[in-house]
């Protein structure tokens, strides 16, 4: 017999597991959650921070969203990718990132009513955690996952206090393994991947030292450093990132793959440092040191029966595009709202099954993604003359030719000012981080064919309401107050939502009615003059792709679940239709 029981244990309190075991005791469910070490995160590996993450927090609790914002570099900060020979050399040149183009800005505006930050792992992790444990989830640390087994009424893992030395077991109805790159749980599931671990080596170097004089008058986060005849294996040349402004750096510095991994000591790291940064006299404070290999692998399924794997644990990939942190965070919101309805038994366990259907693609698509990052560099270095094989003191004279008024340096100059560009595609691709389109039986279509994306999907984020999409963000005005709303703030917080306007009453007596029936607590909002909300700007008619007569049915995780563009002859069969297939019921 177990020593514990809980309805959810979750391996591992990194940005997956602590999401998950926060929206877990947010929506009522019991769940445990362990780590193997005796705190969080100790480097501040992931940062980058984008909207869709943003509204994760923000369904969490507005406090929570606040305090991201509190401790993350704001978006203006995180400003333009600039290419130079060193910090305090020469600069070849730089790119507006992560929407901080005025184009890419207004996009970014229209599109969440949250803002994109840097925010480091080691202050996105304890807020969710604390957010976790304040709203009831079991935590402990110094905790090892072992192993698990599993039968028709749930699993059983065996755990390792590393303190006392002593095994246990847990019970758990389900079990969660967010345990990361080397993922124990995926293995001991025998989950099926794709794709090849260890590509590629890299060093990790996090230092404090005042480099304000080198960057403050042109804010980025990452600083890419191009030094022919430098030793730039890896991925692909040196990178000096900002951890916080202007103190706190963390390098990048590649490795052969094929070669023993280096010994990192504060006299390399040390000398690493100014060789990116430019300056011989650099005196550093040595933080941290450590080695990591690339990754360019995705699990194919992501659950076996009561058994569910997320993050990096589902998809391994180098931090090109900062898609890690964000990817795994919103694993848990998709997941998290299942596992409620399950427990509550407000659904089938059918409806589990979509979890690995909706999320097994977007870990394809963005491993993907952020292994042809990598490969996007090549052309910066092909215009530099800084190709692979090519003599350092070649390479050199070629850097220094682009300066030179010939036609051959004015195509040069050109190819630079292109390669550079087309980096959009890693630092301001909007699209990659707000485009997912679930399809699964958690969606009903009823055959309303996908619209196309009309501008390319990957830089550009698509709205529509058609099922399976994430609802488009429309500023809406509470009538008595004046106060602005998000249609985001209208729908989540672990329930599903109906969005209808004046003449679409019926859409709200059927919510009640079908909702008493399922024990679901159905929210409705009637959108229009004199109601509760109200639609001033027009955005949302606009956005919305029905009648106002028609509703819009949205899960707990903001994606619409299926809508109706006019008025339905029988408003409650068609929601008991909807709601029961979805629910498996």
């Amino acid at each position: 017999m177990a020593e514990y029981n809980t309805d959810v244990l979750i391996i591992g309190t990194g940005p997956a597991g602590s999401a998950t075991a926060a929206l877990l005791s947010t929506y009522g469910i019991e769940n445990m959650a362990v780590n193997r070490y005796r705190w969080l995160a100790n480097t501040p590996r992931a940062h980058i921070t984008n909207q869709r993450t943003m509204e994760v927090l923000r369904d969490l609790g507005r406090d929570v969203e606040d305090e991201a914002y509190l401790f993350a570099a704001h978006q203006e900060l995180m400003g333009e990718n600039v290419f130079c020979e060193s910090l305090a050399g020469e600069e070849i040149g730089r790119m507006k990132s992560w929407g901080n183009h005025p184009l890419s800005k207004a996009e970014h505006l229209m599109a969440s009513p949250t803002i994109m930050n840097d925010l480091p792992q080691t202050f996105m992790e304890p807020l969710l955690f604390k957010t976790a444990c304040s709203r009831g989830t079991q935590a402990r640390m110094s905790t090892q996952y072992l192993s698990h087994e599993q039968d028709a009424d749930g699993v059983t893992s065996t755990c390792l206090d590393r303190l006392s030395g002593k095994e246990f077991t847990i019970r758990s109805k389900y079990l969660v393994g967010a345990d990361g790159g080397n993922s124990l749980v995926a293995e001991q599931a025998g989950l099926p991947f794709e794709g090849k671990m260890g590509v590629g080596g890299s060093m990790n170097i996090l230092f404090r030292a005042d480099l304000s004089k080198h960057v403050a008058h042109r804010p980025s986060v990452l600083y890419w450093v191009m030094q022919p005849g430098a030793d730039v294996g890896g991925i692909g040349m040196g990178l000096v990132r900002m951890v916080r402004p202007w103190n706190e750096w963390l390098i990048v510095w590649g490795y052969d793959i094929n070669q023993p991994a280096p010994e990192v000591d504060e006299a390399m790291a040390t000398d690493v440092a100014r060789q990116l940064v430019g300056d011989p006299e650099l005196e550093i404070e040595l933080i941290s040191a450590n080695t990591w290999t690339v990754n360019n692998m995705y699990a194919t399924h992501m659950q076996k029966e009561r058994v569910f794997i997320m993050g990096d644990a589902a998809h391994r990939h180098p931090p090109s595009n900062g898609l890690g942190s964000n990817t795994s965070i919103q694993d848990s919101f998709n997941l998290a709202w299942k596992l409620a309805a399950v427990l509550k038994g407000q659904a089938g366990e059918a409806l589990l099954d979509s979890y690995s259907v909706e999320r097994a693609p977007v870990a394809k698509q963005i491993v993907t993604r952020a292994n042809q990052s990598i490969s996007e560099f090549g052309p910066i270095f092909e215009a530099l003359g800084m190709g692979e094989g090519v003599d350092p003191e070649v390479m050199q004279q070629n850097l220094i030719a682009r300066c030179d008024s010939t036609d051959e340096a004015e195509a040069q100059r050109e190819a630079i000012r292109k390669a550079i560009a087309f980096k959009k595609y890693e630092f301001d691709a909007h699209g990659v981080e707000m485009n997912q389109r679930y399809k699964s039986d958690a969606i009903v279509t009823d055959g309303q064919p996908e619209p196309a994306f009309d501008r390319d999907q990957e830089l550009h984020y698509h709205a529509t309401t058609w099922p399976g999409a994430r609802i488009p963000h429309c500023w809406v005005f509470d009538h008595d107050t004046g106060n602005k709303y998000s249609t985001l703030d209208l729908c989540g917080g672990g329930k599903f939502t109906v969005l209808t306007a004046i003449g679409g009453e019926a859409w709200e007596d059927a919510a009640k009615t079908v909702g008493d029936e399922l024990g679901l607590d159905i929210a409705v909002h009637v959108i229009g003059p004199r109601r509760k909300y109200v639609d001033h700007t027009g955005d949302w008619a606009r956005a919305n792709e029905i009648t106002d007569r028609g509703c819009v049915l949205v899960r707990p995780d903001q994606h619409v679940a299926w809508r109706s563009e006019g008025m339905a002859a029988d408003p409650a069969g068609e929601l008991r239709r909807i709601l029961k297939s979805i629910l498996a019921k």
